[in-house]
């Protein structure tokens, strides 16, 4: 399956008073990368959601690499770095659309949380269907 990067434009917001982006705005670009990587996949979080599950994050890192400005378009490229039953790891490298140039890496871990037992759980027993889906895109990385 070919994903393609999610693509956000850069709002005003988002921006200092040199119209450089607000470094914690990468974070929220990355959840918003999960969410279209999800919906890719044919399995939007929402899903998960109604079905109990949740992508609960556990750790969130970003590497600033250029400054991004107001106006650029980012593209967010997301992989499955590491994949357990209960955990994963996903890498994220954010370019600038036009250049190819590199903006931030980061990586979010994240474990597979049961709402009605309260509790982590394993996505394999759980979700079977998105777990293969989610080891599909980590087979295809290596």
């Amino acid at each position: 399956m070919e994903l393609h990067p999610y693509l956000h434009k850069v709002q005003f917001y988002e921006t200092d008073g040199m119209s450089i982006v607000h470094h914690g705005n990468h974070i929220l670009w990355m959840e918003e990368a999960r969410t279209d990587f999800m919906d890719q996949l044919g399995w939007g979080y929402e899903k998960a959601v109604e079905a109990g599950i949740d992508f609960a994050v556990y750790s969130v890192s970003c590497a600033y690499k250029s400054m991004t400005r107001f106006g650029e378009t980012v593209a967010v490229t997301m992989r499955v770095n590491k994949l357990q039953q209960a955990k994963m790891e996903l890498g994220y490298t954010m370019t600038d659309a036009a250049t190819g140039q590199v903006r931030a890496e980061g990586t979010s871990v994240h474990f597979f949380y049961d709402r009605a037992k309260g509790r982590p759980v394993s996505l394999k027993r759980a979700l079977p269907e998105v777990y293969a889906l989610l080891e599909a895109c980590k087979e295809a990385e290596a």
